[in-house]
Parts: structure tokens; C-alpha cells; sequence
């Protein structure tokens, strides 16, 4: 990728970079760039900063797993900002939230978004995450685990108890979603095989 940025225009021959999610639209967050943090973006495919505070290059979810995998960048009317497009993995911000003003980012597909989440927990530390501790178990445990909720939420499906059935319905989806993942699928497949049935 070739683009005429101007590092000369601002102070330390950084660039502003806008970081917007390519689904939602929402800024996530705003960093800044030099040369060597736009290449190692664009070879990695995950958007690497220059951190000021550091003084070196950053790339965003190095320590956390919360990376921003790059989807396209584009350059500004001046050739000095640039705007970024990317797949969040996680939460933006370091304080938890979507994005580093506090907005919320799930697209209006919180599935999505869980399905991120599940991602990103399944590499995590199995003392310390439920979904991690799944994933070490391995995939007839998974599998396992979806029987049982379903026969817990049919269960619940013979009574009256609107918050049980319904509990057990959010079971039985969060471990289809793990099973799903542990599988190298996710929903969306599932979705357009609804779809293409549907179509018929």
C-alpha cells in the first residue's frame, strides 16, 4: 500500500490514526502513527501504534488479547490522519468499555459479539475463566455439556417458571456457541443454511 502521508506536518512526525469499527461504524479509539507502526500494521494485519509514552511501537492487545485486526486504511483530504477500519477483538479501551468513550459497540448482534468474547476467553487461563476451563476439558466435554442443557431446558419447557426456562435456554445457547467455536465454526454459517432453506 502506497500513500503520500505527511509525518511532517505534526509534532515527533506522528500521524493521528481513527480507529472505527468496519461493522458498527463506531470509533473505537483514537492512537497515533509513524512509518514503522503503519508497515508492521499493514504485515501484521493487527494496527500497531507508536505509544508516546512507551517510546517505542505498541501493538493494540499485546499484553490484554484485545487486538484490532485490520480491515482497511484510508488517508485523509491533507495526507495527515488516517482513518482506520478494523475487527475488535474484546473491548477497545483499557478500562473494559467497547470503546475509549465509553459507548457500547455489539452492532445491535450481541451473538456476535459473545461469539468475540468466547474467542478471546478460550486462550485465557482455565483458573481464572469458565469458558477457558471448557475449552481445556476438549470438545466431548463441550458437546457433552450442550446434551445436558438441552435436557435441563426441556425440562424447565413442562412447567410454569417463566425465569427457569428461560435461564435454561441461555445455558443451552452460550454452550451451543462454545461448541460451535470448538468445531472451527461460528453462528453465521448456521444462519445461512436457515436462510438458504428458507429462500427455496
Amino acid at each position: 500500500m502506497i500513500m503520500n502521508i505527511d509525518y511532517n506536518k505534526y509534532q515527533d512526525g506522528l500521524v493521528p490514526a481513527i480507529i472505527q469499527d468496519h461493522q458498527t461504524h463506531k470509533v473505537l479509539m483514537l492512537g497515533f502513527m509513524n512509518q514503522a507502526a503503519l508497515d508492521k500494521t499493514l504485515e501484521s494485519q493487527k494496527v500497531t501504534f507508536f505509544s508516546r509514552t512507551k517510546n517505542r511501537l505498541w501493538t493494540k492487545g499485546e499484553e490484554s488479547g484485545h487486538f484490532l485486526n485490520l480491515k482497511s486504511i484510508q488517508l485523509d483530504c491533507d495526507n495527515d490522519t488516517l482513518l482506520i477500519k478494523v475487527q475488535p477483538i474484546g473491548p477497545t479501551c483499557h478500562t473494559g468499555s467497547d470503546t475509549c468513550f465509553s459507548e457500547t459497540n455489539h452492532s445491535g448482534n450481541f451473538l456476535e459479539y459473545l461469539e468475540q468474547i468466547i474467542e478471546l476467553r478460550k486462550q485465557g487461563d482455565p483458573a481464572n475463566s469458565y469458558v477457558a476451563k471448557m475449552f481445556e476439558k476438549g470438545l466431548n466435554k463441550i458437546a457433552q455439556k450442550v446434551g445436558e442443557e438441552a435436557v435441563e431446558m426441556v425440562i424447565e419447557a413442562k412447567d410454569n417458571n417463566k425465569d427457569l426456562f428461560l435461564n435454561e435456554s441461555a445455558d443451552l445457547l452460550f454452550h451451543y456457541l462454545l461448541l460451535l467455536n470448538a468445531k472451527g465454526h461460528n453462528l453465521a454459517e448456521v444462519l445461512n443454511i436457515l436462510q438458504l432453506r428458507h429462500a427455496k
